[in-house]
């Protein structure tokens, strides 16, 4: 529906990784809310100075709010798309959550405001002076924000922008908030009721818990939010494509922002093929996640016996002794070694953090299985943490 209007206002409008394009999609989407928003709140603001209903105002400043907000959105999609410099050498994409923190701050700001300008209109009611003027302005206000919803919904899933995403889920609650406040007025005009002041509270109620859900979505990637389930398909598939990956694991996934991701990996290899060939395979695969999911990878090449018919049945024992128990992810990395009077078979172990077992238990329910196969075994298990919910045992 919006394509058309991308591409024709934003060059390469279809390379959405690249910062500049990203740049383009959220100067486009400040520069139409700015106006929008400023022409809605001036309707608004005048409308309710004159006919004194605080429900109509608190939408106007709701309306002033997103205009401040639209600007917010164009100078941190410029900063955003800042390059890497000494100081900051992974870029500055992360200014975009920076800036919904800053849109949900304005936005809690004058939800508080509101609320208390309808406790007092509550408690001090005035006759209203709305008319058919009245709704018509609602009107045409809820048409205009349907629209923006739409548009920054439509931009923010093309450049993947939480950013676009939660100015599409204000505009929508601009929608609810003025069809209740289109509710209110025509209440007054078909009766006899005066609910503006409860219907400008209830819209002050809403504007403030939008504004804590945006902090909460736009902290969490700050935080280091667990990395999107379809990159991380992604991935796995890009690396099995290629016939000498025998395995993957240990993938970690660290994202500075939109368009600034980097990742870790270990991909297991023949242990027979030449050491130079390997290389050559390892290198492949960081620049075909580089050409296309604009990934930086750094790829760890981890040997592994294939053919082995001694680690294959030990591997198969330990995955049997484990796969009932909930939270263990796979096991990778098997290798034996004998000393004396006993034989060591060490691997690495994938834990979620919802595992139903301790390390010791786990440790012991291993070896004891092991110890069934030759009494002289003993299990070295390294425990790692599984930090995107990839499970070794289904792709290596």
């Amino acid at each position: 529906m919006f394509d058309f209007l991308f591409r024709k206002l934003i060059k390469d409008w279809e390379n959405v990784k690249e910062p500049k394009v990203r740049e383009a999609y959220g100067r486009l989407a400040g520069i139409l809310g700015i106006i929008s928003n400023l022409i809605l709140s001036g309707a608004k603001l005048t409308l309710g100075i004159f006919t004194g209903s605080i429900a109509i105002l608190a939408d106007g400043l709701n309306n002033l709010g997103d205009g401040a907000s639209s600007v917010i959105t164009l100078v941190g999609f410029r900063l955003a798309a800042m390059p890497e410099d000494e100081d900051h050498p992974y870029g500055h994409a992360r200014i975009e959550y920076i800036t919904s923190l800053i849109i949900a701050g304005i936005i809690i700001i004058v939800g508080v405001g509101l609320l208390k300008e309808a406790a007092i209109k509550i408690m001090n009611p005035q006759d209203l002076d709305t008319g058919w003027l009245a709704i018509a302005v609602l009107a045409g206000a809820i048409i205009i924000k349907l629209w923006q919803a739409a548009f920054n919904k439509a931009a923010g899933k093309k450049i993947d922008s939480l950013v676009l995403l939660a100015t599409a889920t204000d505009s929508r609650n601009d929608v609810i908030a003025s069809a209740t406040v289109l509710i209110s007025v025509l209440v007054g005009i078909t009766t006899s009721w005066n609910i503006d002041g409860y219907i400008g509270a209830l819209v002050a109620l809403f504007i403030i818990f939008s504004g804590i859900d945006l902090v909460r979505r736009s902290s969490s990637p700050l935080l280091g939010e667990a990395p999107d389930p379809e990159l991380v398909k992604e991935i796995v598939k890009i690396v099995k494509s290629f016939p000498g990956a025998k395995g993957i694991h240990d993938l970690m996934v660290h994202s500075y922002g939109p368009g600034r991701i980097f990742c870790s990996l270990h991909v297991e290899v023949d242990a027979k093929i030449d050491v130079m060939k390997s290389h050559d395979l390892i290198d492949e695969i960081e620049n075909t996640l580089k050409e296309k999911l604009k990934i930086e990878a750094v790829v760890h090449m981890d040997p592994i016996k294939v053919d082995d018919p001694l680690v294959n049945n030990l591997e198969n024992a330990v995955k049997e002794s484990i796969k009932d128990v909930d939270g263990i992810l796979g096991i990778h990395g098997l290798r034996i070694s004998t000393e004396k009077t006993k034989t060591e078979v060490s691997f690495h172990c994938e834990m979620a953090s919802e595992c139903t077992l301790t390390q010791e238990e786990i440790h012991l329910k291993i070896e004891g299985e092991l110890k069934k196969i030759h009494p002289s075994y003993r299990a070295q298990i390294t425990f790692d943490e599984n930090y995107t919910k990839l499970e070794a045992e289904k792709e290596a």
